[in-house]
């Protein structure tokens, strides 16, 4: 007896539900993805318990007759693919034909959709016992998901609770809106309004209603093309950053889509100027021809392959990082008046009578900007005598930053500096921290002379981390660690760079042994940036490190000229300002 059999068509259904529908975001996906190949520029989504208890899409499209409402739940049955040709310049954002099926096979659905001339009311339960009768004509289409999974058990058990899922719901209709300003999006839940743009095609003030007035002030304008593709859109400054990638939203030619090598591309264009565990906040709008993308790779189709990713890539690192060389991108102090405090604050003058004791006035001063806290280096503090500035650097002939004048250390850390447009804070450690990255990024880029060790440096590794150095070794004599084996697990180095003092030469390298060890996929420009970071840390001042004002001079006078003087190596600021304005503001000399 046979023991392979065809499954029957709702058996199908739901094994095709367990790809597409995984959580009610899913539901929420796919039926705006139809009412968006509609031709919506309306599209309303109405939640009961986040979805779990009830889906309504609301759409003003072209709706549909009778017959392609009812064609519309079995599977494979779409309008958007007629022949194999089709499916290499997909232009939809579905074209499967296994959503509907899909969810009417887990859930119970009342679908009213009219294309003017005719309505059709139709209602299914589980997938099966199909109704349809008249409905009224207005145009567009309404779909209504009840009682989600509650034919399978198991699967609505493994739903996150209420919140997570409102929240991964949220999260995709905001990219959907980022990605059509045109359309108009109102998201509700348990008749709370979360999300109502205007559908007016202005992407800033889509962003506007999202992320709020704070982030969107701070969102800069990128475009570029080439002949492959055409980017637009917009990017945070540095000092705006989340603590996940969900802030970076891409878009290729409508779809919203996760691409981790696209997304490692936009981090690495901040490189330096945030902190390694922040990312930037990103809407990225890319057009490419269908043909040279295969969107056809995942069930969700949220990934995508790129046939030409590497002209994608330099255009995409060249447009971030040209618009971030113009900023300048100095994090300036703001204040916070008694209005703004006095939810979080409880002052003192409350405990009295209120005719016995005058209302003070409160002002609180903040940086507009978060960031981690330094990494606390493990050496010990030099004396006076051992702070060496190397002051044969050389620096750009356009400074980013006007002249300034020191005039005094606090805390035997921080540098207080002026001209003309204001007072400036510079942190000692991460201004000499970004003139010596610069310095030994430039000598890694040019010859590198080795020196040799009067004493070699032998390093014994465990087996595993022995068999990565020795496959590296190449990479090690590139930049002057001249390296060889020297019996088993071992490697001695004979040499170093010529930008490494002699002091620290055993230090840095094995510090860049362990950088080469921990990156199990080594990553030549990774690799680049931790060696120079590494090496710029061990070279520079620290705090409580003593600077005569010849030093203070030539250190601000440096940093100007950097590259990039707004942030050290690991992304911490190097410098903040409070403008003339400001101090005249907390001193009661401007009322404004």
């Amino acid at each position: 007896m046979s023991k392979i059999k065809v499954m029957d068509e709702i058996l199908a259904n739901k094994i095709a539900a367990g790809e597409v529908v995984e959580k009610t975001m899913n539901v929420v996906k796919e039926l705006v993805e139809n009412s968006i190949d509609a031709g919506s520029d309306c599209i309303k989504i109405e939640l009961i318990d986040s979805g779990v208890k009830e889906v309504r899409v609301t759409d003003n499209g072209i709706g549909m007759d009778r017959e392609d409402a009812t064609l519309a739940f079995s599977r494979h049955a779409t309008s958007k693919l007629k022949n194999l040709d089709d499916l290499f310049n997909i232009e939809s954002l579905g074209f499967r034909g296994e959503a509907l099926p899909s969810i009417a096979s887990v859930s119970n659905i009342e679908l009213k959709t009219s294309n003017g001339e005719q309505g059709t009311y139709l209602t299914l339960s589980a997938g099966k016992d199909m109704h349809v009768e008249d409905s009224d004509l207005q145009k567009g289409t309404s779909i209504t998901v009840k009682d989600l999974f509650y034919n399978t058990p198991v699967r609505l058990k493994y739903l996150k609770n209420l919140y997570v899922e409102l929240a991964n719901i949220t999260e995709y209709v905001n990219k959907m809106a980022l990605s059509y300003p045109n359309i108009k999006f109102t998201l509700i839940n348990n008749d709370k309004v979360l999300l109502d743009t205007d559908g007016n095609g202005d992407l800033r003030k889509v962003i506007y209603e999202i992320y709020g007035a704070d982030i969107t002030k701070k969102m800069i304008e990128v475009s570029g093309e080439n002949d492959d593709y055409c980017i637009h859109g917009y990017m945070s400054y540095p000092e705006m950053t989340k603590s996940n990638r969900n802030s970076i939203t891409t878009l290729v030619n409508g779809r919203v889509i996760k691409n981790n090598e696209l997304n490692k591309v936009i981090v690495d264009a901040y490189h330096t100027y945030i902190p390694k565990d922040k990312f930037p906040i990103v809407v990225l709008h890319i057009d490419v021809d269908p043909i040279l993308i295969d969107i056809n790779i995942h069930p969700t189709k949220m990934d995508i392959k790129f046939s030409k990713m590497d002209t994608l890539k330099e255009l995409v690192n060249d447009v971030f990082s040209e618009q971030l060389k113009k900023l300048t991108l100095i994090p300036q102090i703001s204040t916070r008046t008694e209005e703004a405090l006095r939810e979080t604050t409880i002052p003192l003058y409350r405990a009295f009578k209120k005719e016995e004791v005058e209302q003070p006035k409160y002002e609180e001063t903040v940086l507009d900007f978060s960031v981690s806290e330094a990494d606390e280096t493990v050496f010990a503090p030099v004396s006076h005598e051992e702070v060496d500035i190397d002051q044969n650097i050389e620096v750009s002939k356009e400074p980013r930053i006007k002249p300034m004048i020191p005039r005094g250390i606090v805390y035997m850390t921080y540098i207080i500096a002026e001209n003309e447009e204001g007072m400036y804070i510079i942190d000692q450690h991460a201004a000499a921290e970004r003139i010596n990255y610069e310095k030994v990024l430039a000598s890694l880029k040019e010859k590198v002379i080795p020196i040799d060790l009067l004493i070699p440096v032998k390093i014994e590794l465990a087996s595993n981390e022995f068999l990565i150095i020795k496959n590296h070794l190449d990479i090690l004599n590139k930049y002057g660690f001249l390296a060889e084996e020297f019996g088993m697990n071992t490697i001695i180095v004979r040499s170093h760079p010529h930008w490494i003092e002699d002091d620290i030469a055993e230090e840095c390298i094995r510090k860049v042994v362990d950088i080469i060890i921990m990156k199990e996929d080594f990553d030549f420009d990774q690799f680049v940036w931790r060696m120079a970071s590494t090496m710029a840390c061990r070279m520079s001042v620290k705090a409580n490190d003593y600077l005569s004002y010849d030093d203070q001079v030539w250190l601000l006078d440096t940093l100007r000229c950097c590259e990039n003087p707004f942030t050290c190596p690991h992304g911490r600021p190097t410098i903040i300002t409070y403008t003339k304005y400001d101090l005249e503001k907390l001193f009661k000399r401007s009322l404004d």
